[in-house]
């Protein structure tokens, strides 16, 4: 049966889909629903990726691709090949039993919806990673996990080590996601693709071109944050606060193997160099082995397992840095046991810190009488860990030794690489032996939180067992259980070079057994006769006391952050308001004067002619105004706020007079909410003193001539900029295509819309994003904002109506605000159906006449503008639903929606479609598909504009509230 490669798209976003649904519909005391949800999209997710399962059997690739911005060469493109249907199985059914657990770990007091919408999140991000087909979108999805790894790992934002582990590991990891970007940009550069299977062919070109170090030291230093490989492993440990099932999934499973994934995927284009070798080996054999030694002498039962998890990826990347495809099987095969067996440990891990109240291995001990089915099953798994036969982990530790041991470089570090192996063994077979005697074993705790500790829930203990019994199943029977699928994505990631390898049981007397033996005893040794030191070492292993990352980090921080940064501020910065304008009007001035000088552009001379006297007497009278603006705004703001509001008309006049009506309606309103929303902020500005700012030092006349300077430059610069671009000849085929195709293509005459939310719909949804961040960024800035003290005083006009309302105390308090301002206040309201019902219209005539969905939301917030100004803040908010947050993430969602809906039917992003649908009683009526992206546009536009108007209107009752305070202290005194 073939199967459809849409379907790989269903795998990534089902996911997605969960987590909106999670953290949308579900009440935030649920715990069962979220549970099920997340359930359900990942068995369902799984399901379809098993179904790929015969197309990528024998080597088989299936592609899914569409346009994302074929322009530029960029595609939306899923692929799926062995490796990545193996490392995709892992992420869901991993993730399928860690949501089981979840389900019984997580508190009803926490908002467990929200923790599922995070996971779900971060398992679509991992997926993404897993299965691009394009290196640019590979890195839109390692992002991504970075930010839902800090959403998950700060879940438990009162906790101050939450917070700070949270903060350390999107540092380094987004540190490393932007040097990664840095080096797949330069890998498509020198390929001229982007596509990640024309990249995994250029390898000879790659590894030969000169850019090619400067490749693998972007690309590592991606790869090794990500997994936490030295120098930049602290940050895993200081990850282990947040809550268990995120460790189990992210810091075993799947985040920190992503760096080793990316590694293993590239590794036919950039291994098998000088400079791999050295850099990939030392970094691994550092953190093989740091990490195991720093595993031992850790107190808490998580940490311990963070610094072996360390320690393991620093086994895999070791393996891959040696060149050799053997080399390369073995790390693919410890990827896939370290997941299995290092998942169960920190669930049962989870286990015992839920039943006992604590992870303090020196509280914990004799813990297998009250415990013993789990006690039993992180036996198993911790002898996993260590290497013991007859568990996956043995066999994949053998193949370690075996590759140990040949001789890939002639170099110190290979020669010695046998010797660190054995010794990190041991080390991994003492902490171990560790985790399992102190925690199961010995007398009982007398010390606990949790007097008493029992078994937890049935099905809270069933992850764990499954991974077990995998771990059994595949260290008895590797050759059945796991040998098709190993070499499937051994396969499909050294295609002609696949080696002839063997996962049998016994091999014979030979040096790696020798190997294991040895580690396996000095390892028991080691634990036996240094037990005692090990729990009592409080202050970090001997010798590396001092060597701590998190401090490091830390001092760091310090350094950038408070005498970097302050130097740079006492020079460049200033919180004074004209300075920051100064040198933002000078940088945008040279922003678009020096792309013109360095491309030797020609500009024309200034010449008029044709010029319109009625039209120049406008400009003029715009020249005027805006003169007056400039010079009236120190002294007189509301004369100043009229005076601009005229030029804008000025402007919105100039529209109508070169035959653009759609810019002149959207100027017209754009003027009308910004003028109303800077009046509404000049109360909060404080009042100019008389006879202070009158007096004009030398100092302050050098100021003005300064910037009366820079204005001019500027305004003269921008203004033969604008004149040369205008008087540069344009190929008319570009106007030609937009008019020809405006209907034809987009279903809709008016071109500048169409342009907007079909043709250049991309740059649109960029914009509305930006329009989104802006009006969260105001709205936080306006809430932190205290106005000064002499801005709060009442109004004179509302003072004397107080007065008047105080003789007439049959007034009820709602008349008392309408009284304020009566009959415009009637009529404001009486306007408001009426402004509904025009921006309804202008919505909908938008596609072919002027009008669309940015003037239609425009035109909605003047109707909520009004209601503001009639009736007060309170009235309006008891009468009106507003909600501007979910204005705006629904439109934003819309917008995306429709983006992605071209998708499924395998058109590039946001193609729209046009067709004549019929309407009972009306007939055929024409839609189009971009018709809901202008929707998500009106939604955001009102979203973003009332929360600006609602930040300023609650400076108004924060005011009352403050004179309220103080009156009672008054009435007190």
């Amino acid at each position: 049966m073939t199967i459809a490669p849409s379907l790989i798209l269903a795998v990534v976003t089902l996911p997605f889909v969960g987590s909106l649904f999670s953290v949308l519909l579900l009440n935030t005391r649920s715990r069962r629903l979220p549970a099920s949800v997340a359930g359900l999209a990942t068995l369902i997710s799984l399901a379809v990726l098993l179904s790929f399962y015969p197309a990528v059997l024998n080597g088989g690739v299936v592609r899914y691709s569409v346009g994302w911005v074929p322009q530029l060469g960029l595609n939306f493109t899923l692929r799926i090949d062995g490796f990545a249907w193996l490392f995709a199985t892992i992420i869901l059914s991993i993730g399928f039993l860690v949501v089981l657990y979840a389900r019984y770990y997580m508190s009803a007091d926490d908002p467990v919806p929200r923790f599922f919408s995070f996971l779900q999140a971060f398992m679509g991000a991992m997926l993404g990673i897993v299965l691009s087909g394009d290196v640019i979108l590979l890195s839109v999805f390692w992002e991504m996990t970075s930010i839902f790894s800090f959403l998950l790992i700060s879940y438990w934002h009162h906790n101050a080590g939450a917070r700070d582990g949270a903060r350390m590991a999107l540092t380094m990891t987004g540190i490393g996601g932007f040097c990664l970007l840095m080096g797949l940009l330069l890998i498509g550069n020198i390929v001229g693709s982007y596509d990640l299977d024309k990249i995994l062919q250029s390898g000879e070109v790659i590894r030969s071109h000169p850019l090619y170090l400067p490749v693998l030291i972007l690309i590592l230093l991606g790869a090794l944050t990500k997994s936490a490989q030295f120098p930049f492993h602290f940050w895993l440990p200081n990850a282990m606060s947040a809550p268990t099932p995120v460790s189990a999934f992210l810091h075993s499973a799947t985040m920190v193997k992503a760096g080793v994934f990316l590694l293993i995927r590239l590794w036919p284009v950039l291994a098998g160099t000088y400079e791999w070798f050295w850099l990939v080996g030392l970094a691994g054999i550092v953190t093989l082995t740091l990490g195991a030694y720093f595993a031992m002498f850790q107190q808490d039962l998580k940490g311990l397992l963070a610094y072996s998890t360390i320690s393991h990826l620093g086994l895999i990347v070791t393996l891959l840095s040696l060149g050799s495809e053997l080399a390369t099987v073995a790390a693919i095969f410890h990827m896939l046991n370290h997941a299995i067996f290092k998942a169960s440990l920190f669930m049962a891990a989870g286990i015992i810190d839920h039943e006992t109240g604590t992870r303090d291995m020196r509280r914990l001990s004799g813990l297998f009488r009250y415990l013993p089915y789990t006690g039993t099953l992180a036996i198993v798994a911790s002898a996993s860990m260590a290497g013991v036969p007859l568990l996956n982990g043995f066999l994949s530790k053998e193949m370690f030794f075996a590759e140990a041991i040949e001789t890939h470089a002639d170099s110190v570090l290979d020669t010695a690489l046998p010797y660190i192996a054995t010794l990190a063994s041991a080390f991994s077979v003492a902490y171990s032996l560790r985790f399992i005697h102190t925690i199961f074993f010995g007398p009982p705790p007398s010390d606990l939180p949790i007097a008493k500790p029992h078994e937890p829930p049935r099905w809270m203990r069933f992850p764990i067992e499954i991974l077990v019994i995998v771990c059994l199943v595949i260290g008895i029977i590797p050759s059945y259980s796991i040998g098709p699928f190993l070499h499937m994505a051994v396969v499909s990631v050294l295609h002609q070079q696949t080696p002839e390898y063997s996962l049998g049981l016994w091999h014979g007397f030979n040096l790696p057994l020798v190997m294991s033996i040895t580690a396996m005893a000095a390892g028991t040794l080691f634990y036996l006769k240094f037990q005692h030191y090990l729990a009592r070492c409080e202050d970090g292993p001997p010798i590396f006391r001092r060597l701590q990352g998190q401090r490091i980090f830390e001092r760091v921080l310090v350094e950038v952050s408070w005498r970097w940064a302050r130097w740079a501020e006492s020079r460049l910065g200033t919180r004074k308001l004209q300075p920051q304008l100064r040198w933002l009007v000078f940088t945008g001035f040279l922003a678009g004067l020096l792309p013109l000088y360095l491309s030797s552009f020609d500009a024309k001379p200034l010449v008029f002619e044709d010029v319109p006297p009625t039209f120049a007497m406008i400009w003029m009278i715009g020249i005027c105004l805006a003169i007056g603006t400039a010079s009236l705004a120190k002294y007189h703001r509301l004369a100043a706020l009229i005076m601009l509001s005229g030029v804008g008309l000025i402007v919105c006049l100039s529209f109508i007079w070169l035959s653009a009506p759609d810019l002149a309606l959207t100027q017209l309103l754009v003027e009308i909410v910004t003028t109303v929303l800077i009046l509404l902020g000049l109360r909060w500005l404080p009042k100019r003193e008389e006879g202070v700012d009158d007096v004009v030092t030398f100092r302050a006349r050098f100021r003005r001539l300064r910037d009366l300077t820079l204005a001019i430059i500027c305004g003269v610069g921008m203004t033969f900029i604008s004149y040369s671009v205008m008087k540069t000849p344009v190929p008319d085929a570009i106007a030609k295509y937009f008019l020809e195709n405006a209907y034809l293509l987009g279903g809709g005459k008016n071109v500048v819309n169409v342009i907007l939310v079909d043709f250049r719909g991309f740059d649109t949804l960029g914009e509305i994003a930006v329009l989104g961040v802006v009006g969260l960024t105001i709205y936080g800035l306006l809430r932190r904002f205290r106005p000064a003290s002499d801005s709060m005083d009442m109004p004179e006009q509302q003072r004397l109506q107080n007065r008047f309302d105080e003789e007439r105390p049959e007034r009820s308090q709602g008349d008392t605000v309408r009284d304020y301002l009566l009959i415009p206040s009637v009529i404001m309201q009486w306007m408001f159906p009426v402004i509904i019902t025009f921006s309804v219209y202008i919505f909908l005539r938008g596609h072919d006449f002027p009008g669309g969905g940015f003037s239609a939301g425009l035109t909605m917030s003047i109707a909520f503008l009004l209601q503001y100004l009639a009736g007060g803040t309170r009235w309006a908010e008891d009468r009106l639903r507003v909600l501007p947050l979910r204005w705006m993430g629904m439109g934003l969602l819309t917008a995306i929606a429709t983006g992605v809906g071209a998708f499924v039917l395998g058109y590039p992003f946001l193609t729209s479609h046009f067709s004549y649908i019929s309407v009972p009683l009306i007939g055929k009526v024409p839609a189009a598909t971009a018709l809901l992206f202008d929707l998500g546009v009106f939604m955001l536009v009102i979203g973003s504009t009332v929360l600006i108007l609602v930040a300023l209107a609650h400076q108004s009752i924060r005011i009352n509230r403050l004179r309220m305070i103080a009156a009672e202290k008054y009435e007190e005194a």
